[in-house]
């Protein structure tokens, strides 16, 4: 009877202490719910950001929930190219913890990438230093923002520290000029490059430089001069001989711009804009066996130029090779379709 009372008192006890390992916080299915943030990291860092979004979701559901998942949270939005969801995130991030260094640059560089530099720059002006997880220089967005907010001298300092020039140096003014011309703030870009040349008459590309901005202006004969003057001071530099062929051509000096190509190509053996521009020279001559010389050499160094294929179709249709002049044209004028951009469809 005793016995048998036993196994009663047993068989009701057996579901009370299951039911409370299976409540119990310190449980081994508890347990196994764990996320490894470094883990999670690293999954970022290899480029599986979807991945790493689901075992924040689980990290998330932890209680209580980790610190810097929010922040890893925004890295993995970033990396997908959610910017708005990572600007959210990062936001949380930063209110967690004020003084998050590398949540705060990146939330800079989401703004900017959404196009909103000016929110962007009090995140990215107390930064100076790459924070670990990320890979573009601080100062580098944050001068592209102040270039975007006109803020151009504030730029040109941000650019200098990233070189590690004076900010009012010839160099600091010369680099914050290529940047301007870049984004095509022509005139802004010309006043700077007379600086850097005002400030160092003999510093190499700067004459380059407002030959650029004069061909980019249409003022060709400004250009060549320019060009000529960068030439005697740079006579090595393969790079002013190809710009000079380039100016030489448009003014139809095509004696000069076949010299000057040339030269090009003999300093910078590796580069296809002199060999397309001379075949762009040939065909203004009327010499279409040469140009497909020098256009065929072009392409062998790279097929995927649509300028190059459109110009040997050309050569082509001149000296009669029908079928091989359509060939050359159709393939210019995909690759110039791909490299179009486009308007995303809305899903």
């Amino acid at each position: 009877m005793k016995f048998l009372m036993l196994l009663f008192v047993t068989a009701l006890a057996v579901p009370f202490v299951v039911a409370q390992q299976a409540a119990s916080p310190g449980s081994q299915s508890s347990s196994n719910t764990t996320v490894d943030l470094a883990a999670v990291r690293k999954l970022i860092d290899r480029g599986q950001p979807k991945e790493a979004l689901l075992q924040l979701d689980l990290a998330a559901a932890q209680r209580p929930p980790a610190a810097g998942i929010e922040r890893l949270r925004g890295m993995a939005l970033y990396a997908e190219g959610d910017f708005s969801e990572a600007d959210q995130a990062l936001a949380k991030a930063l209110q967690e913890n004020s003084k998050d260094i590398e949540a705060a640059e990146l939330m800079g560089l989401t703004l900017f990438r959404m196009g909103k530099p000016a929110d962007a720059i009090p995140l990215l002006e107390g930064i100076h230093e790459w924070a670990p997880g990320t890979k573009v220089d601080p100062s580098y967005v944050l001068a592209l923002c102040y270039l975007d907010t006109r803020r151009y001298d504030d730029a040109r300092r941000a650019f200098a520290r990233q070189f590690g020039f004076a900010p009012d140096s010839a160099p600091a003014y010369l680099l914050t000029g290529r940047m301007l011309l870049r984004h095509e703030f022509l005139p802004v870009a010309q006043e700077y490059a007379k600086k850097a040349a005002e400030l160092d008459p003999k510093l190499p590309l700067c004459r380059q430089l407002l030959g650029e901005i004069a061909l980019a202006s249409q003022n060709i004969d400004e250009a060549i001069a320019d060009f000529e003057k960068e030439r005697d001071l740079n006579p090595l530099y393969g790079g002013i001989y190809d710009r000079l062929g380039d100016a030489y051509t448009r003014a139809g000096q095509y004696q000069k711009a076949l010299q000057s190509l040339q030269q090009a190509v003999l300093l910078e053996p590796n580069s296809t804009g002199p060999y397309i521009l001379l075949g762009k020279v040939m065909l203004k001559q009327e010499d279409p066996v040469s140009a497909a010389m020098y256009l065929e050499r072009a392409e062998k160094m790279d097929p995927t130029n649509y300028m190059t294929h459109g110009l040997l179709g050309q050569a082509y249709r001149a000296m009669g090779r029908t079928a091989d002049a359509s060939h050359e044209t159709e393939t210019a004028e995909k690759l110039q379709s791909a490299a179009t951009p486009r308007l995303e469809t809305p899903h």
